[in-house]
């Protein structure tokens, strides 16, 4: 039945330290896939797709019906999930390596956040993510990221939380939940192209990390790049390790004519 086949799928994704596969399991917010055998598991949430258990092509190449996203980052359990992910993209699937962050409890040193958020340079302004910064953030594009994973502001306002920086009324940078767990959020960060080596990534990432503690949520960070690993440092998480993953460009029509050809699309089905 299926409470058997979640345990399942929960066994496939274990000691699998991240939050937003955590999201998908616990039923928050993205969704959960499995292939006709029921030996794979794909766990998606917004630009990112997470791979386990047994390599499936039939998994690979399907995609959700959620509008026309022709990009995705897929995170391979293994070298082998890697493996099928190049076999089944070749060119449409670019290589890049990710920084995972410690996920360790009682880390952060509170007054020394404090003093990270008062190096706000002058003339800059910090502020709580609310329903009018909501609105800024989905129409700049640079920012979208701080809060596309929630479907409206009502969904944010329960589900999220997030600080941004103003400059003359204007967005410049913000910190925000890409996405939340039951117990925490996933960090994102965005500075505007004109505003960046300000030192704003780091004022409103300690504010946002000031603000998860004063409700109990853990603040997860994963780093795309050494630059986000190092902000991290500085704001006193820990390295983990490197792991590989691939931006896939052109997700749609690959997969729409590998679907037509080789599976068929009837085998792969969401777990609700």
């Amino acid at each position: 039945g299926g409470c058997r086949l979640k345990a399942i799928i929960k066994e496939m994704f274990n000691n699998w330290n991240e939050t937003l596969i955590w999201s998908c399991l616990q039923g928050i917010m993205g969704e959960i896939y499995t292939n006709s055998t029921e030996d794979a598991a794909m766990a998606i949430l917004g630009d990112f797709a997470f791979y386990a258990g047994n390599p499936s092509e039939e998994l690979l190449l399907f995609k959700p019906e959620r509008g026309k996203q022709d990009f995705i980052i897929m995170v391979p359990q293994n070298d082998a999930w890697a493996g099928l992910i190049e076999a089944c993209y070749g060119d449409k699937a670019k290589k890049i390596t990710r920084y995972a962050i410690k996920k360790e409890k009682d880390i952060f040193d509170a007054v020394k956040l404090e003093q990270a958020v008062l190096t706000l340079p002058d003339g800059y302004e910090l502020k709580m993510l609310e329903e009018r910064e909501y609105k800024m953030c989905l129409n700049n594009e640079w920012a979208n990221d701080l809060v596309s994973q929630y479907k409206d502001y009502v969904t944010y306002q329960e589900l999220g939380l997030g600080v941004v920086v103003l400059k003359d009324g204007e967005l410049a940078a913000g910190a925000s939940s890409y996405s939340t767990y039951s117990k925490g959020i996933e960090i994102q960060i965005d500075t505007r192209e004109d505003q960046r080596r300000k030192g704003l990534a780091y004022a409103c990432g300690a504010k946002l990390i000031l603000e998860c503690l004063k409700r109990e949520l853990y603040p997860s960070w994963d780093a795309q790049n050494t630059w986000s690993a190092a902000l991290a440092d500085k704001l006193g998480y820990h390295f983990s390790h490197e792991y590989t993953a691939y931006e896939i460009r052109g997700y749609d029509g690959c997969v729409e004519e590998g679907l037509n050809s080789r599976t068929g699309n009837n085998g792969v089905h969401k777990i609700e």
